[in-house]
């Protein structure tokens, strides 16, 4: 693995050299969908003469391909998207640019982002960087591997209900999602707008602080976007007082993922933090909430997306009727099929109350409970995923197997507040194990600097 310092003060021209060189020798894990490779040396070119500059002047990175991005297609994955090739980029790109860094390629993902394994990939899984008998995790799961096998110092993800937490855990990687609207969503891909969130993919945390501090920030062209609220914070956090999630640790959690989050949380007490377990109960009902809500937003968002005007259009379809069922059909995979017909259902007509609006009443008093639960401490702390990575094809064949891999993760996506999944102690068989650090909403630095403070502890 590298870190961003690693990069700074190079030839960029060499950075760029070694990135791509590297990703073709590693090529079989399916971690990139498309090198991005004349730009990446045009800009390099610009770096080295000093026509550019900037805190990451040199520095390559890789991009989830749902980010709209300049040379070559922006697919999200799916043969909807397959030959798309964007007028614009995304606005987060833009600000890393403007900071000198160099995008050399597109990541792979889950369709759309519409999976927790990246085997919904219309051009195939991406394997897992330890074991590739294993997933990668998802959506962003090629994000992730990119990273973990040290082709990049950092990558660009989204994550809706835990697309960077989750294969962050996977591979051993720092995956941070920050407070719902830190960093603009303008140019990406939408997948359900109430909780998609821009974050990053590191080596550790302070590469995490130092790219918050360059997206983070209001964009004109997100309405959803804060105010830039982050700061760094220079001081080492003491004598917090951290919340273990008592149903984070319960039922249904490997014993190889408990222990290694008893481990980190035996670490934080040893630095002198005061860990108490704390209930939230209505975390229980939060992966139901979230496979109502969100599918109801993502049948609203792939709607535009109708053959007639951008995207896959079938060449079979006989008239305008054809056109929409055949183009949609041959564009999409199964896995976002499925979430539109829930969707579109649980928006119908006399079933929006009896589920719809039921979620959304639900989520109220989850972050509910999250504000309580933040008047007490000052970090709650779990597992990201109840077991390691999974192998390849344990779980496509059962859809409810395959949404339970998000159920510790969705509960902060829900309430908008920020999280980060740091690596902890392995399991047995050497699979990366993650934890959870999570924060009330605009606390993004105190997670960070926690984690900072905790590593090679």
């Amino acid at each position: 693995m590298s870190k961003i310092s690693d990069y700074i003060g190079r030839s960029a021209t060499e950075n760029v050299k070694d990135a791509i060189e590297k990703a073709k020798q590693l090529e079989d894990f399916h971690a990139l969908l498309y090198l991005t490779e004349n730009r990446a040396f045009e800009r390099a070119a610009k770096v080295d003469s000093g026509e550019i500059g900037g805190r990451l002047a040199g520095v390559p990175f890789v991009v989830k391909d749902n980010f709209l991005a300049f040379d070559g297609p922006s697919t999200a994955s799916s043969r909807m998207l397959e030959n798309f090739v964007s007028p614009i980029q995304a606005a987060s790109i833009e600000k890393l640019e403007a900071e000198g860094a160099i995008c050399i390629g597109k990541a792979n993902l889950d369709a759309f982002a519409h999976g927790g394994s990246t085997e919904n990939s219309a051009f195939g899984a991406t394997l897992n960087s330890v074991d590739k008998t294993r997933v990668a995790g998802g959506s962003s799961g090629g994000s992730a591997v990119v990273t973990a096998l040290g082709i990049v110092p950092f990558a660009l993800g989204s994550d809706t209900g835990g697309s960077i937490r989750q294969p962050a855990s996977f591979n051993g990687v720092h995956g941070f999602k920050p407070t719902y609207g830190s960093i603009t969503r303008f140019g990406v891909v939408a997948m359900a707008s109430s909780t998609d969130t821009i974050g990053t993919f590191t080596t550790n945390s302070q590469d995490t602080e130092l790219l918050m501090t360059i997206l983070a920030g209001k964009d004109s062209t997100d309405m959803t976007t804060l105010d830039n609220f982050y700061e760094t914070l220079n001081e080492e956090p003491r004598n917090l007082t951290i919340g273990l999630v008592k149903e984070f640790i319960g039922e249904g959690v490997d014993e190889a993922v408990r222990r290694s989050t008893l481990n980190y949380v035996e670490k934080l007490k040893s630095a002198g933090h005061t860990v108490e377990e704390v209930s939230l109960p209505i975390v229980k009902y939060t992966l139901a909430m979230y496979y109502i809500i969100v599918p109801a937003e993502v049948s609203s968002n792939l709607a535009r997306y109708d053959g007639i005007r951008y995207g896959h259009k079938s060449d079979n379809a006989k008239n305008l009727a054809e056109l929409y069922g055949m183009s949609r059909d041959e564009g999409f995979e199964v896995e976002n099929k499925r979430r539109i017909m829930i969707g579109s259902y649980v928006l119908s007509s006399g079933f929006f109350d009896a589920y719809y609006n039921q979620a959304q009443k639900g989520r109220t008093l989850l972050i509910n409970q999250f504000n309580d639960a933040f008047e007490k401490f000052d970090v709650l702390i779990g597992p990201v995923a109840p077991t390691p990575a999974f192998k390849l094809g344990e779980n496509t064949e059962d859809p409810i197997k395959m949404y339970t891999a998000d159920i510790l993760t969705v509960p902060a996506s829900l309430a908008g507040v920020p999280a980060l999944s740091v690596p902890s102690v392995p399991s047995e068989n050497g699979l990366p194990i993650g934890v959870q650090l999570i924060a009330n909403r605009k606390n993004d630095a105190l997670i960070l600097s926690l984690a900072k403070s905790m590593e090679n502890k």
